[in-house]
């Protein structure tokens, strides 16, 4: 399979398979537990069907939303995700300069591989950093100020990782950051010597965002489950989250809330988003899926705050029903982590230009001409 054979997301999804060791795939294909949350994530847009309307004059249409301040070419965001260099060594540099090439949002993570000052010279696009906020109040801050000087456009609170999710798959595995090349796995590296070479060979291993405050996950091998069960802040709650707002000073958003009251909350300390989210179906498996909590979101604060839906996207009609519920825009980190792992930045290049094609062919078969033409009078359903 090559990379012009990749039609659709599972399609890249098949070529990562093929080309990533086990391990290193199962930590990005898995989730918690079941993996219940993480198919439902997906499935959830297939219970609803778009109500297209014809004979709208639609030669020419506009894509663009305003997220957070800053124009988007598509109502699609790139999310922030970890350690995208051990999918591929391009990593978090190839996935900025798809945003950039496509004039997207595109995020990285305090577990990022490549720094934000790095990420900030790559693309003028807007650039969101997710924040996990650690026990070591000094790193926090760190990140924080890091994200001022290099001029980030948001922060995004993540709030649904106060402890790791089981993810029975890394387990199994023994997939570790950085990755360790077990008895247990080393055939599966061996077998794939294009990757190994390139891990072992090409720009060490690292997490910038992290250096001279923590060594796990970096110098220390460490599963990601129990970073966050170890490393991450368990005493967390609505009052960090405002002092951490107020500490930043810009754009705020939260990632992670799947709940009314907690729609709610956030608009109360001032946040300007919110990203629905279950962290892939990675965090409490058997949790509501993104799309099926959105409408209930959206009639209780939209219009207060901006509404990202976060997860299962793998179509362009995902992302129409999603905008027709009342999101912003819609977000994933899977649809674009495949291409990456697959192919790096062509990967990725590939992968959002289908994402683009299906955006704009779908809105034509809708008769929308705008992004604010899709409203909930054009969802019906099951």
């Amino acid at each position: 399979m090559r990379l012009s054979d990749c039609h659709n997301i599972d399609d890249f999804r098949l070529l990562a398979k093929a080309r990533l060791p086990w391990p290193v795939f199962d930590y990005i294909d898995g989730a918690a537990d079941d993996e219940l949350t993480k198919s439902r994530n997906t499935a959830a847009y297939a219970d609803c069907d778009l109500v297209p309307e014809v004979l709208a004059g639609v030669d020419e249409i506009d894509t663009s939303v305003t997220v957070m301040g800053r124009k988007s070419a598509l109502p699609l965001i790139l999310s922030p995700t970890a350690l995208q260099r051990v999918f591929h060594w391009q990593g978090e540099r190839a996935v900025a300069r798809a945003a950039e090439k496509f004039g997207l949002w595109c995020g990285i993570s305090s577990l990022a591989t490549v720094s934000v000052e790095e990420v900030a010279a790559l693309t003028s696009g807007p650039k969101m950093f997710q924040l996990y906020v650690h026990k070591d109040k000094g790193l926090n801050s760190s990140m924080i100020q890091r994200c001022k000087d290099a001029k980030f456009d948001a922060i995004a609170l993540t709030v649904d990782t106060i402890v790791g999710g089981k993810r029975e798959r890394c387990l199994r595995s023994g997939f570790a950051s950085p990755p360790q090349f077990t008895v247990a796995s080393l055939l599966s590296y061996a077998m794939r010597p294009r990757w190994a070479l390139d891990y072992v060979f090409r720009e060490k291993f690292r997490m910038p965002m992290l250096d001279g405050y923590v060594g796990a996950g970096t110098k220390q091998a460490m599963s990601i489950q129990s970073y966050f069960t170890e490393m991450l802040d368990q005493s967390m709650d609505w009052n960090d989250a405002a002092r951490i707002r107020e500490e930043w000073g810009g754009t705020f958003c939260l990632k992670g809330v799947m709940s009314v009251a907690d729609a709610k909350r956030a608009v109360e300390i001032g946040a300007d988003a919110i990203m629905v989210s279950n962290h892939g179906g990675r965090q409490l498996d058997g949790s509501r899926a993104p799309f099926d909590a959105l409408p209930e979101i959206v009639d209780a604060v939209g219009g207060q705050i901006e509404i990202i839906c976060d997860g299962g996207v793998r179509r362009g009609t995902h992302v129409l029903k999603a905008l027709a519920s009342g999101a912003t825009a819609a977000s994933g980190g899977r649809l674009y982590l495949y291409a990456l792992a697959a192919a790096g930045q062509p990967g990725v290049d590939r992968a959002v230009g289908l994402l683009k094609e299906e955006i704009v062919r779908d809105m034509k078969l809708m008769g929308a001409k705008t992004v604010g033409d899709l409203t909930r009078d054009k969802l019906r359903w099951r």
